[in-house]
């Protein structure tokens, strides 16, 4: 089975090892990804704009390797301050994958690796056919 992957040469990526996007097959991750804003930073909008800036990175990624949002079967949502930021993070959530709902944690933790980011998103995909 051949083994894609995508980079988006991120100073994680590069330092810890690790792509933003990988397939096997029909299979596809990705890799948590955190909402980045143009100047670097974490995107504006606290957990919603955060969370719209990730999924936007995320569709990029699955393009890559031939997927699509629709293509979702699984998220994953890493919170802090899970009870203040869940509502804005279901919001995003609902907007990008209402009609696919895939299956789904969202889970509360303490902090994210870089400051000032609020949820980290992973995502798995199965691509038909």
């Amino acid at each position: 089975m051949e083994r894609q992957t995508y980079s988006t040469n991120t100073v994680f990526e590069n330092r810890i090892g690790y792509c933003r996007a990988l397939r096997m097959g029909p299979h596809v991750y990705v890799s948590g990804t955190i909402g980045m804003g143009p100047d670097g930073g974490p995107a504006e909008g606290g957990a919603y704009g955060q969370s719209v800036a990730a999924l936007e990175r995320i569709r990029g990624a699955l393009e890559e390797v031939g997927a699509s949002l629709s293509d979702v079967v699984r998220t994953r949502m890493f919170v802090v301050d899970i009870l203040e930021n869940q509502e804005d993070v279901g919001r995003a959530h609902s907007e990008h994958f209402g009609d696919v709902r895939p299956v789904s944690s969202m889970i509360g933790i303490t902090g994210l690796a870089a400051p000032g980011y609020i949820v980290e998103w992973e995502i798995d995909a199965l691509v038909d056919g």
